[in-house]
């Protein structure tokens, strides 16, 4: 390793805090999953849950079932009441809970007994390229499918637009 090498790797070590540089490497068992299959969504949920677990050191101990149903209703829009009924535990547990699953509401921000935890959990999403809310966001909505289904009507709205426009630019 040269000078430069061994330069930038000290820096990376400091930035993330992290002991290694390198991830364990395993064989991923892919991403596609049928929306309309619930347990098929669910046992994904389950595990990136398990790799979550694995990979932070979660505040709770509620079962990942608990946590799988606290994500499936956080994208439900449910409040943290309503998710405490769910899991059968108080709304302090569901807020760390979700913060362990790296789920941050707005309103988290300005709850200062929480504050230092959410910058926390934000980190932790960011070293990890928020691969976790986004593994979330595409199982459980349709926030992937309605960008693409947008994007490509603004093309065609564009290109249709634009047919019969003449053009007599002389440079």
């Amino acid at each position: 390793m040269d000078d430069k090498t061994a330069e930038l790797r000290d820096i990376f070590l400091d930035a993330t805090g992290e002991e290694t540089v390198t991830e364990r490497q395993a064989e991923s068992r892919g991403s596609l999953v049928d929306a309309d299959d619930p347990e098929a969504v669910d046992a994904r949920l389950q595990d990136l849950v398990a790799a979550m677990r694995e990979r932070y050191d979660f505040d709770t101990d509620l079962e990942t079932g608990a946590y799988v149903r606290l994500v499936r209703g956080f994208y439900d829009g449910d409040d943290d009441a309503a998710l405490a009924d769910e899991c059968g535990v108080d709304a302090d547990t569901v807020v760390r809970a979700r913060l362990d699953c790296h789920l941050v509401r707005d309103a988290d921000h300005a709850e200062e007994a929480i504050r230092e935890r959410v910058v926390e959990t934000e980190r932790e999403a960011t070293r990890a390229n928020d691969r976790f809310r986004d593994a979330f966001v595409e199982l459980l909505t349709d926030a992937d499918l309605s960008g693409r289904l947008a994007s490509d009507s603004r093309e065609d709205g564009l290109r249709e637009a634009t047919e019969d426009i003449e053009t007599d630019v002389s440079l």
